[in-house]
């Protein structure tokens, strides 16, 4: 008997009526499956809102934001002045390859929506690079928006941006402890001193209070006091306390001098007349007698000397280093903080 081929039941349409309509969704997909798809992609979506509203409430989101929109004296800036070939090595930087690292910004009332805290020099170099090209790149700047609790947090945050990527004189970082005091930020000099330097040695800030000193007595008069070195301008605090301040500030806006230069050959002639002036007047008095010599450690002796009105201390001794003198420097000034 021959057999006959069995073939799948063709369903019929049904007679009366369109046929049901298929759930939206991927081709064959169950209406359960299409539902739950949805939900997992509103989940993913706003787990994303949230985790780059939490990146940009903590700080970790770079944002392109417009130069018009940023205030760059928002803060009393510690740089004095920059340097012409540094500033345009980082304009042409800019300038071909673009902005690299973002600068730091913080939301202000006014009509500027954001103030400028670290990154002066990458703002000023778009700016001018905006000014001079047109072009639109540079129209906007890469930053970072910080929310610092206090103005304290910002300064902070500014010093250590510039003491990271370029180094301040002695006098611009006691520029600005001078100034967040006499702004409120710090209730005194001390506390600034340990806020805005709490990361450095004593020695350092022990360096920084003197140069706060020549910035509190001469920065009126000084054209380019950032140039001061370290061992002229504690030169000059030393005078400062031998009651020399006026003769220095009348020889300063005597002779009002046109460069750097010019400026520090008269500081150090103002001091160098102060010493010759001092050592004729000890040679009249006569040297100071020696009253004890002293081992202090392995490779330093103590010499101790007193004449009229005057104690002498000489440490000498191949143990006699930069670090030993940074280190009595600091005692010293402790000391005199302490009979204060």
């Amino acid at each position: 008997m021959a057999r006959r081929r069995l073939t799948p039941a063709s369903p019929s349409p049904a007679p009366d009526g369109p046929r049901s309509a298929r759930p939206a969704g991927l081709p064959g997909m169950p209406p359960i499956a299409s539902v739950a798809g949805e939900a997992a992609t509103e989940a993913a979506l706003a787990e994303l809102t949230r985790g780059l509203d939490q990146a940009r409430a903590e700080g970790r989101l770079i944002l392109a934001l417009p130069l018009a929109d940023i205030a760059p004296g928002h803060l009393s800036r510690d740089r004095i002045s920059v340097d012409e070939e540094e500033m345009q090595a980082l304009v042409d930087s800019l300038q071909a390859h673009g902005q690299r690292t973002p600068v730091e910004v913080a939301a202000i009332a006014g009509p500027q929506p954001y103030g400028l805290i670290s990154g002066w020099r990458r703002y000023h170099a778009l700016s001018h690079l905006q000014a001079t090209t047109g072009e639109a790149r540079f129209a906007t700047i890469q930053a970072i928006v910080r929310h610092p609790s206090t103005a304290a947090e910002a300064y902070i945050a500014m010093v250590e941006e510039n003491e990271i990527r370029v180094g301040l004189s002695h006098y611009e970082r006691a520029r600005v402890v001078a100034a967040t005091v006499d702004l409120g930020v710090f209730d005194t000099e001390r506390a600034a001193l340990q806020g805005l330097f709490g990361a450095a040695s004593r020695a350092k800030r022990s360096k920084i209070g003197s140069f706060l000193e020549l910035h509190r007595h001469l920065g009126d008069r000084l054209r380019f006091p950032a140039r001061i070195p370290e061992r002229l301008g504690l030169a000059l605090v030393e005078a400062l306390r031998a009651g020399k301040g006026a003769s220095l500030r009348a020889r300063l806006a005597s002779a009002a001098p046109e460069t750097p230069e010019a400026e520090l050959a008269l500081l150090q002639a103002a001091l160098r007349g102060d010493v010759s002036r001092a050592k004729h007047s000890a040679e009249r008095r006569g040297p100071p007698e020696p009253t004890g010599r002293t081992e202090l450690f392995p490779g330093v002796t103590l010499t101790i000397s007193r004449g009229a009105g005057e104690i002498a201390l000489k440490l000498e001794g191949p143990g006699v280093t930069e670090e030993l003198h940074d280190e009595v420097h600091a005692a010293v000034l402790a000391l005199r903080d302490r009979t204060r």
